[in-house]
């Protein structure tokens, strides 16, 4: 009888803790799905993840594909907060890989007012420079990042170098 008793004990506890995870999950009380901002966001940083895995493969629609569906999570995670600075970088960066230059810009300018020292899209925005030719407001990008020591500056220096 008493190992019946502790049996049942258990499996109501299990059954508790399993009702306790549905419903944190169902409410959303996870970051990493549903639509709130931060699990947006994170979905988009893989799907770009993945995407520049296929780009370094040359396999360049695909990685398009995944950009896009990217874009489509920064959109969303946008028309939460327009003040971070990260959604603003990858909605640029998106943008930029899916051919939209011009509102890559947009994106990556209104980034810089909200934070002028972030790394990502003072490289991201100086690699857009050098590719549409605008090699003077590449280099005051790649001197925004001097002396930060990080692998945005030489990604970016080496970027002009070889134009």
């Amino acid at each position: 009888m008493k190992k019946l008793t502790k049996l049942l004990i258990i499996l109501f506890a299990v059954c508790i803790f399993n009702y306790g995870m549905l419903y944190a999950a169902s409410s959303g009380g996870s970051d990493t799905g549903g639509n709130n901002e931060a699990g947006l966001y994170k979905q988009g940083k893989q799907l770009v993840y993945r995407a520049k895995k296929l780009e370094k493969k040359n396999k360049k629609e695909k990685a398009k594909k995944l950009y896009l569906k990217a874009l489509d999570k920064f959109e969303k995670a946008y028309s939460k907060n327009k003040k971070n600075a990260d959604i603003l970088n990858y909605l640029g960066f998106t943008l930029r890989k899916t051919g939209s230059l011009e509102k890559a810009e947009v994106f990556y300018l209104k980034g810089l007012k909200l934070d002028a020292g972030h790394l990502g899209i003072n490289e991201y925005l100086g690699e857009l420079y050098v590719q549409t030719n605008r090699i003077d407001l590449a280099k005051e990008r790649l001197q925004i990042l001097y002396g930060c020591n990080c692998e945005e500056y030489e990604e970016l220096k080496e970027l002009i170098e070889n134009k």
